[in-house]
């Protein structure tokens, strides 16, 4: 029988709450054994079996945590996983994975010492439209790709209070937030771009930290829009791909977010499925085959903590690579530098 790991989970926010305590306690194989909750104790209400425990440090002295999940605020994403490696443990970190790309080596350099299993989330590798993007792609359905487009719209006029993204500070704001998920996503689906350009913005009244950001990552042939915003009252398409042989037009986020936020499970009957309405379609520039509905393929967030746990146990080799997500830091940094300066900077891919 396959044995079981013990996670760790440090902090019980909306990620904590939200995404990864609910997918890590419905993955046959790993079993959320502590959290670490500083001002309450509302994690037993719902994992009543669990230790909560009030700082990371007693999390790291418990022999039986083999795993230590990070899901606080950015700005503390490295030290926590700096002292959960030093402490023995595997690591896995919310995204994004750090605030500089330097902290992301010196935590990759750790965990290979340590020998250690060190992994991000990006869980949006397995959205349901994402999954079906790719597939498009693949199969070379739209022929030669010569536009790709992926927006991430939200209609949210007034600040949060108290909320620490829309706060100044390292790691905050929408491009730090939103940002890895679309890059992640771009690089998985093309590698390395050759430039990027960006033009990041505060819009919203009284906003202290970035709530608007266009990414235009470069390659021969093909630029890879990304965008996100907080004042898109009509949300442009989620994904909206041309080519040689015809376009792919998605509206609509994943439901899986939403689902969890309900109280959902994988193990809900049609967990991941989009409903036909959402689906995508593709037209033909000839106007010969019409419009062609391309159903949804189901997202799966599960998988990402499913080959996690395989690669500690098995030694699987990871989905999510920590270069990879260093990577993905590495561009938000050259973003930034091109939004500061107002012009297209070049990749230095001696850096990756």
């Amino acid at each position: 029988m396959q044995r079981t790991v013990d996670v760790g989970l440090i902090g019980y926010g909306m990620a904590g709450r939200v995404f990864h305590a609910p997918l890590i306690s419905s993955v046959s194989g790993l079993r959320l054994a502590a959290v670490v909750e500083r001002r309450a104790d509302t994690a037993r209400e719902r994992y009543p079996r669990i230790a909560v425990v009030k700082d990371a440090a007693a999390l790291f002295r418990m022999d039986n945590i083999e795993l230590a999940v990070i899901a606080t605020p950015n700005a503390t994403h490295f030290g926590l996983a700096r002292e959960a490696l030093l402490s023995g443990k595997h690591v896995v970190v919310d995204k994004p994975f750090t605030v500089l790309s330097s902290e992301a080596r010196q935590l990759i350099d750790l965990a290979n010492a340590k020998g250690r299993i060190l992994s991000v989330f990006q869980n949006r590798r397995w959205d349901g439209d994402f999954l079906t993007v790719a597939e498009i792609i693949r199969t070379k359905r739209l022929g030669s790709l010569s536009e790709f487009a992926s927006n991430f719209d939200r209609y949210r006029p007034g600040l949060r209070p108290n909320a620490w993204r829309e706060q100044p500070g390292s790691g905050a704001g929408l491009l730090y937030d939103i940002g890895p998920h679309l890059i992640d996503q771009a690089l998985v689906l093309f590698g390395m771009p050759t430039s990027v350009r960006a033009d990041i913005r505060i819009q919203r009244v009284h906003g202290l930290t970035d709530d608007q950001f266009e990414l235009s990552l470069n390659y021969d042939g093909l630029t890879a829009t990304l965008t996100a915003g907080m004042l898109a009252r009509e949300p442009r398409p989620r994904f909206l791909l041309r080519g040689t042989a015809g376009l792919f037009v998605k509206h609509g986020l994943d439901p899986q977010e939403e689902a969890l936020r309900l109280g959902g499970t994988q193990r809900d009957p049609g967990w991941g499925s989009e409903e036909p309405a959402r689906w995508g379609i593709i037209e033909r520039p000839d106007g010969t085959s019409g419009r062609q509905t391309v159903e949804t393929v189901p997202g799966r967030y599960q998988a990402f903590y499913e080959n996690v746990r395989d690669a500690i146990v098995n030694g699987a080799p990871l989905s999510v690579k920590p270069e990879q997500a260093l990577n993905v830091i590495r561009i938000i940094e050259l973003a930034i530098e091109s939004s500061r300066e107002a012009k297209t900077v070049e990749m230095r891919s001696s850096v990756f």
